[in-house]
């Protein structure tokens, strides 16, 4: 549409259509059927043409594995079994494990504290329930030994009396009366353990002499002399 305004014409809209018509020798069919949707590719154009094996939907097949792939996965077979090899060798098992010690022999068989101090008690166990305690904010580390020894002397020192009343009442097993008597019949240890009491222990057996019966002169002239004292034999004639 063209509007002419003081002799000068101005351009106000120009709209233009343009309709590309691929074939133009067939011709141009009208019909009140729904219209399908066709392709804008060129009939004549064969390289635009749906490959058949998208038509089918069939997986496409994988791509051949290239050679530099091969010579990488042969590569690396042939340093693990080179890695394989050296390890199984004598000179590379006799250094394993040696990383913290100088030499490369067996490892050492461990020594424990009791061993190192010469005792039967355990040593580490008494260190942990000393710092299980918290009897302290610190521990030194020679308490444990000491306190170690400490027990084993006075665990010693009171089997042997017990041993002892054991043997004296003709038995073979210690029992807590017999740890009792050791205990009491001693000054130091009863003194130590002047408070405690033995369970199934008993008491020293002890009588008050003011309640023993007294002996009347009669009943001490009546008793017989010892026969050391007795006469003497007759000689032989």
């Amino acid at each position: 549409m063209l509007c002419a305004n003081n002799s000068e014409i101005s351009l106000v809209h120009i709209q233009v259509t343009r309709i590309s018509i691929w074939n133009i020798s067939q011709p141009l069919i009208i019909s009140n059927q729904t219209p399908q949707t066709h392709s804008l590719t060129h009939p004549r154009d064969s390289s635009h043409t749906v490959p058949s094996s998208i038509k089918a939907k069939t997986p496409l097949p994988p791509p051949p594995q290239s050679h530099l792939f091969h010579h990488r996965k042969k590569k690396r077979k042939e340093k693990k079994k080179l890695i394989k090899v050296l390890m199984d060798s004598p000179a590379v098992k006799g250094k394993k494990g040696a990383a913290g010690r100088r030499g490369g022999g067996p490892k050492k068989k461990s020594v424990s504290r009791s061993a190192k101090a010469g005792l039967q008690f355990p040593v580490g166990r008494i260190g942990r329930y000393l710092k299980k305690g918290r009897y302290a904010q610190r521990l030194g580390s020679g308490a444990p030994v000491y306190l170690a020894a400490v027990l084993e002397y006075l665990v010693a020192e009171v089997l042997e009396l017990a041993g002892n009343a054991a043997r004296d009442n003709k038995k073979n097993r210690i029992i807590p009366r017999h740890v009792l008597l050791a205990v009491r019949n001693d000054e130091e240890l009863g003194k130590l353990l002047a408070g405690v009491t033995i369970a199934h222990g008993g008491v020293l057996p002890n009588i008050n002499p003011v309640l023993l019966p007294k002996k009347s002169q009669a009943a001490a002239a009546k008793e017989p002399k010892s026969p050391s004292k007795g006469t003497k034999s007759p000689k032989k004639a």
